[in-house]
């Protein structure tokens, strides 16, 4: 299948600089796999597609604020964009670096008085730089004083003031983010609020969170003209025994499982590949999922729109069939609707 195939024109102003006014009001493409209809709605609306027939799986996974900004001792500027650490408590981390080529093995990059980034090696992928963080006290409460969130890089804007930086550390998290480890968001889950949640608990929907620790990977484009020799990044996840017997049991019940978002899709059709089952676990996640993958365990889908060639594309094309979300897409932008992270959203039926 060649890279070609998932390519669409998207008008540059159509990219979402700034989320909506309120996470509710994102205007949402609804789908019906079965009978191709296409209806415009907004999130808002979201409720009356589910019943005590239901249930949700989020992703409460909450991303860091892993753009840091630091000086070598010659005063030069340097970025250093945290990724993963190697292993839970390391101080050793994968990292991209900008500019890449002023700094040298041993570099000292002073982020803080209490935070010190020194790369180690170059690594394999795509520039990423294996670098030791040198600290005084708690890692993530440094990281909190003096990290930004880490915007993608087709919003635009610059954080130039305390109040932006203070803005998009709310609205770039979803209402339930509990567990730190992403340095990009379950962009699904951030139409979400806490009413909404609780009047779908009211209309009888059940409620199941899994964590998947969102990583650059996810977000990269294709590079390789055939698909199919794309490889993955690895990318954590979690799922409690709570969590896991919830949605067992749903199923067994004959329930419409809904996946917010395609990092809930990946978690799940992973640990289903993996065990059979919806099993409490630990473990890691290098699913690709494109046509004509089949779906094991979820059956619906909210999800935003993707970048073209992406693999968040490709999975969605395998969810809805690729001809039907391209219609979608085109009526989307000739709808206006608007793009990726802090942009609209599609509800899949």
């Amino acid at each position: 299948m060649n890279i070609s195939e998932f390519d669409y024109d998207l008008p540059e102003n159509l990219i979402a600089q700034m989320p909506a006014d309120k996470r509710e009001n994102s205007r949402m493409l609804v789908l019906n796999r079965f009978d191709k209809s296409i209806l415009d709605k907004h999130f808002f609306d979201f409720t009356d597609y589910f019943d005590e027939n239901d249930i949700l799986v989020l992703n409460d996974t909450k991303v860091i604020p892993a753009r840091l900004f630091g000086t070598k001792d010659t005063g030069a500027k340097i970025e250093v964009f945290l990724l993963e650490a190697q292993s839970e408590g390391s101080n050793l981390w994968s990292c991209l670096i900008k500019p890449s080529k002023r700094v040298k093995p041993d570099t000292v990059i002073t982020i803080c008085d209490d935070l010190k980034a020194i790369p180690l090696k170059r690594l394999e992928d795509d520039g990423e730089w294996l670098v030791e963080l040198q600290y005084n006290g708690d890692l993530f409460e440094i990281l909190h004083k003096v990290g930004n969130i880490p915007l993608p890089p087709y919003i635009e804007r610059k954080i130039q003031s305390e109040e932006q930086r203070e803005f998009d550390t709310v609205r770039y998290q979803t209402v339930y983010a509990k567990d730190e480890g992403s340095v990009a968001a379950p962009t699904a889950g951030l139409h979400f609020t806490k009413e909404i949640l609780q009047k779908l608990e009211n209309k009888g929907v059940e409620i199941a969170y899994v964590t998947l620790n969102v990583g650059l990977g996810t977000f990269r484009p294709v590079k390789c003209e055939n698909i199919l020799d794309h490889k993955m990044h690895s990318e954590t996840f979690e799922i409690t025994k709570e969590n896991a017997d919830k949605i067992n049991n749903a199923k067994a019940q004959g329930k419409r499982l809904t996946a917010i978002g395609t990092t809930s899709v990946r978690t799940l059709e992973t640990a289903y590949q993996k065990y059979g089952c919806i099993k409490a676990c630990k473990d890691h996640s290098e699913l690709f999922i494109y046509p004509p993958y089949e779906f094991k365990i979820v059956d619906r889908l909210l999800t935003n729109f993707h970048l073209p060639k992406s693999t968040l594309l490709m999975l969605v094309s395998a969810f809805a069939g690729k001809e039907f979300i391209f219609n979608a897409y085109k009526h989307a932008v000739d709808s206006e609707y608007r793009f990726f992270s802090y942009g609209d959203c599609m509800l899949i039926l």
